[in-house]
């Protein structure tokens, strides 16, 4: 944020002397003894580390310390931040300090003002979720309070925004946002474009867009801006209305990248407009922009779904060429196009993309495992099919489908292969997955063609009970 301890000065006054500040700020610390205080920070600083927390207890009273005590000692280590938070979480856990905002605030600032972002970032959270019934102006004016008599850096009021932003509360984001705005205090570009993000995930690209207007007419927007708000207007199904921030992005001089270029061919490809996609990618080309594995996946995408994979297959030729790791999006893109291309798909490129994904450590889907089954099948290679099932299943996490078992055994029983169909039915029905009428229309084919009509007409009767029964489940009682 562009400001400084003086523009606090329109939200609070402050007395000019040091401890004058600690009294007012902490009048409960300044009232008592500062020997505890003193006491404390010694034995923090000069102890080893596996005695001090021991020796602290026995000097703090039997019902702990108030969150001012809490707050002095705090600020006595602020040049010391990570002793400063073990001690407000050891305080913290303990029950030893029943911590308030101020407190909160407190420590926020030590950890702030030496960039230890993340933890301010965690435990603002925290106290947002510990002070539920605290407004956002009341949790400002406690942050605002504590700032200078902790010498915090100006960022700490951007993590205030962040905090509510993680917690799902954009209202109150806002709120805070536009206070400061108020006094001109402004926040980050990056933290912005957390708004504006945080506004399209939850309320859509025109409140997105809203919010740029509203918050970028005082700071400069970065690349990164532009791009939430046209991946905001992709989401939406509004790219007709990218024209605009790509005016916006002119304006500011703000070139595109890859990433940029991806959102734009995505809006293209959805619409199965391919040649404008490719003209965007020749025009990356043209600028110097190397594309990226987004950019690559996109058009990729693009082309299976058009049925044109001897294109996507040189795009991804092309990709591994130029040394870019693929990702398990891409080969299923690439599987997946190989299983719509039908018979002009090449089962032969199809597995060794499997394999290669794969020996990549990538664990394909199961509905990519179907497809594989499902070409394998189609081309008579049943065996290497159920073979590819067998090897997915030793993964834990991997649980086959319906379709899985269905499209194996429709397979083997056109084969006459009835023992093997049997047992991978009998697997089926033991994961719960009960024989339907194509189950049954497979085997009793399957049994017809090897001459068992015994068995065939066994399982037609069986199935005509079965569909009988089915139907009288679903009449009323």
């Amino acid at each position: 944020m562009g400001f400084g301890p003086r523009r606090l000065l329109f939200l609070f006054h402050y007395s000019s002397s040091a401890r004058e500040e600690i009294s007012s700020t902490f009048p409960a610390a300044a009232a008592s003894t500062s020997a505890l205080v003193s006491s404390a920070e010694s034995i923090l600083r000069e102890q080893r580390s596996r005695s001090r927390w021991n020796f602290l207890r026995s000097i703090l009273p039997a019902n702990g310390i108030s969150p001012d005590e809490a707050s002095w000692i705090v600020i006595r280590l602020r040049n010391n931040p990570r002793l400063a938070l073990h001690f407000f979480l050891w305080s913290r856990d303990r029950a030893l300090c029943q911590h308030n905002l101020s407190s909160y605030s407190t420590i926020v600032h030590v950890l702030a003002r030496s960039r230890l972002r993340s933890s301010a970032l965690s435990l603002l959270r925290t106290a947002l979720w510990s002070f539920t019934d605290s407004r956002p102006r009341c949790i400002l004016q406690t942050v605002a309070r504590t700032y200078r008599v902790c010498d915090s850096a100006p960022f700490v009021f951007d993590l205030l925004i962040q905090a509510y932003l993680l917690s799902l509360k954009l209202d109150d984001a806002l709120s805070i946002t536009r206070v400061l705005r108020s006094r001109g205090i402004y926040p980050l570009t990056s933290t912005a474009n957390f708004i504006i993000r945080s506004a399209s995930k939850l309320r859509g690209s025109a409140a997105a867009v809203e919010l740029y207007h509203e918050l970028f007419s005082n700071i400069r927007p970065n690349l990164q801006t532009f791009n939430t708000l046209l991946l905001a207007l992709y989401r939406d199904g509004s790219t007709e209305k990218s024209r605009e921030i790509l005016e916006q992005m002119g304006r500011f001089d703000c070139k595109p990248n890859a990433y940029t270029y991806s959102i734009l061919m995505a809006g293209f490809c959805d619409k199965a407009n391919v040649g404008e996609a490719r003209r965007l990618w020749d025009e990356m080309a043209e600028r110097g922009i190397e594309p990226d594995t987004i950019a690559y996946n996109t058009l990729i995408g693009s082309y299976c779904m058009m049925g044109d994979v001897v294109v996507a297959d040189e795009l991804f030729r092309q990709m591994v060429m130029r040394e870019m790791e693929p990702t398990s999006t891409t080969f299923e893109l690439l599987i997946n196009g190989h299983y719509r291309a039908g018979a002009a798909g090449n089962v032969e490129a199809a597995l060794l993309l499997y394999a290669d994904m794969k020996h990549r450590g990538f664990r394909p889907e199961v509905e990519t495992v179907d497809k594989m089954l499902d070409q394998m099948c189609e081309k008579g290679r049943v065996g290497q099919a159920v073979q590819m099932l067998r090897e997915e299943m030793r993964r834990e996490e991997f649980a086959p489908s319906r379709r899985s078992y269905e499209l194996l055994i429709k397979s083997l029983c056109r084969h006459g292969r009835m023992e093997e169909a049997l047992k991978l039915q009998a697997e089926m029905t033991g994961r719960g997955l009960e024989a339907d009428a194509e189950i049954y229309g497979a085997f009793i084919c399957g049994y017809h063609n090897a001459g068992d009509l015994q068995k065939a007409d066994c399982l037609r009767k069986e199935l005509v009970q079965f569909s009988l029964e089915g139907k009288c489940n679903e009449m009323p009682s």
